[in-house]
């Protein structure tokens, strides 16, 4: 029997959920890798986390005892259900989607026209990532609600540890997408048309997806994407918001918004962790862990490494995009990486053009708490262009 090891850290501390940047930049620097009995091995270096991405046979992705549809998986199941997914996020699909994240974007400035201060999470980056969300999977708006209801009630439950919650929520979230899948059926949707629609009909391996393939694709899209999109759109307010001078660059060049995106969101990621479970003992950061052991990725801890990061804590110009994990890297990368750049580059120009400036306000924001980061709450002020 092995015998767990005294843990290092207690990830649901206070001291950690009111700045988690701070305390994985401290654990990284202090252990490399740490243990506690929530996340277990967290591996926080650039290069331990980059080793353990690329080597899929002494580092697993079945993690979970759900299916998990294709970030679960690996080769050579993962390669072909990665291959059916993958033309989903095609740069033409993607430009072919972009004036609908426009109209969205319009939409909510449009409603907070006027508005001297907002709660920019509430007002707009929750909204934009559950509506652009909804939008391209053709399901319809009246589904906001339930849906950013549910991802507060899976955050939640997933800091709490509360597996009941966790599968009461999970079967919730396959009556979702069991009443889309049976709108398309009685309605005979297009599946040239509409995302779920064409996976109804997608095969793998000459079978056809079944329901529960189906269901993981969806909710690992929508977990995924709403939690991020809205991270993201959030911290990059806030950035600028602190800095007037990158804003104004911005307005000024905004051939060069791109590139602050991702450097921003290196500086503060929208996503903390991704799993792995050893398959082979293996030492990874000096600390041995055996077969089995889980494995956490820890991506904003590795984006502000001293030793690959110069002054990791500053926005710095030219740095090298392939450094970056903010996708992540290796046969598991984020296919949906375009998409993702398109939605926040469509958000960031669209904001820096309705609003002369942001400002922060004497309301100190509310930081996100695991497995969240990013904003619960964020004040700006905001002058309207």
């Amino acid at each position: 029997m092995t015998i767990a090891p005294t843990p290092d850290w207690n990830p649901r501390s206070d001291a950690v959920q009111q700045d988690q940047i701070a305390a994985y930049d401290h654990l990284r620097d202090q252990h490399g890798a740490a243990y506690s009995e929530m996340l277990h091995w967290s591996v926080l270096g650039h290069a331990d986390v980059l080793r353990i991405l690329q080597d899929h046979e002494r580092f697993s992705n079945v993690v979970s005892r759900h299916v998990a549809v294709p970030n679960g998986m690996d080769p050579p199941e993962h390669t072909a259900y990665r291959a059916l997914i993958e033309p989903y996020f095609t740069q033409e699909r993607v430009e072919a989607f972009r004036p609908v994240c426009e109209r969205i974007t319009a939409e909510l400035l449009q409603a907070l026209q006027g508005r001297r201060e907002v709660d920019w999470v509430a007002a707009f980056a929750l909204p934009f990532a559950v509506r652009i969300q909804c939008a391209f999977m053709g399901w319809p708006m009246d589904l906001e609600a339930e849906l950013t209801e549910w991802s507060a009630r899976s955050h939640a439950a997933t800091l709490a540890q509360d597996r009941p919650a966790l599968d009461a929520l999970a079967a919730q979230f396959e009556g979702i997408v069991a009443r889309m899948l049976d709108e398309r059926r009685a309605s005979g949707a297009d599946p040239q048309q509409d995302v779920t629609a064409s996976l109804m009909h997608a095969t793998v391996l000459g079978q056809p997806l079944g329901a529960d393939a189906i269901a993981s694709i969806l909710r690992n899209w929508t977990v995924g994407e709403i939690g991020t999109i809205a991270a993201a759109v959030g911290i990059l307010a806030q950035w600028l918001a602190e800095h007037a001078d990158l804003q104004a660059t911005l307005r000024a060049e905004p051939a060069r918004q791109p590139e602050a995106i991702d450097e921003i969101l290196r500086l503060h990621g929208p996503l903390v962790t991704n799993r792995r479970v050893a398959t082979c003992p293996v030492e990874v950061a000096g600390r041995q862990i055996p077969a089995g052991g889980r494995i956490t990725l820890h991506w904003t801890s590795a984006n502000r490494d001293p030793r690959v990061f110069e002054a990791p804590g500053e926005f710095r110009w030219g740095r090298n995009p392939q450094d970056n994990l903010l996708y992540g890297a290796g046969i598991h990368v984020c296919p949906g990486a375009a998409l993702s750049r398109m939605e926040l580059g469509v958000a960031l120009r669209a904001l820096l053009a309705a609003v002369a400036s942001l400002a922060p306000t004497a309301q100190a924001p509310e930081p996100a708490h695991y497995p969240a980061i990013g904003f619960a709450r964020l004040p700006l002020q905001l002058r309207w262009a």
